[in-house]
């Protein structure tokens, strides 16, 4: 991939990731819906993880070198994965979310699923398998940030086929 077209994609990408952690920054502030507050409150320390790093990325690569050393092809993973299953034993299920949460929810679904098609692309660019690895990751870490926020929406539209959902997802059939 060319220098510039390189830059111009990680300003775009640093560019989402700030603007998506103001997002959901903000919605944690206003949202009195545990769930959504937590998903919320989450997803913006991982945005900021992601921040991070490109920023370390861009200062590299303006540099004109290739993939730094100091910058590892991996995330902290996600805590949001084991976050239904510990935190729904803790509030209480009869707690109405609020048009406003849940408009904001389906807005970051959107935000997730265009980062991660994002990133997937950058990374089928990338000349070298550093980079095609790690902006791989980033689109992973998308599309987990996606399924979390479908699995809190669905959960805070319907919390009682949420649970039988799940439920079954246990049964072995014997």
């Amino acid at each position: 991939m060319e220098k510039q077209k390189r830059m111009n994609s990680l300003k775009f990408a640093l560019n989402n990731e700030i603007k998506e952690r103001q997002f959901y920054l903000k919605h944690a502030k206003r949202s009195k819906h545990p769930v959504a507050k937590f998903i919320f409150e989450q997803i913006a320390e991982e945005e900021l993880d992601h921040y991070n790093r490109l920023i370390e990325l861009e200062k590299h690569w303006k540099k004109g070198k290739k993939w730094p050393e100091t910058i590892p092809a991996e995330i902290h993973e996600s805590k949001i994965k084991n976050f239904m299953n510990g935190v729904l034993k803790k509030i209480d299920e009869t707690k109405m979310v609020e048009d406003d949460e849940l408009a904001a929810i389906r807005r970051g679904i959107d935000f997730e699923a265009k980062g991660a098609s994002f990133y997937a692309q950058m990374s089928e660019m990338m000349t070298e398998a550093s980079e095609r690895e790690f902006f791989d990751l980033l689109s992973r870490l998308e599309r987990e940030h996606y399924l979390s926020l479908k699995d809190t929406e669905e959960y805070l539209v319907d919390p009682y086929s949420w649970h039988k959902k799940k439920e079954r997802h246990g049964f072995d059939g014997g």
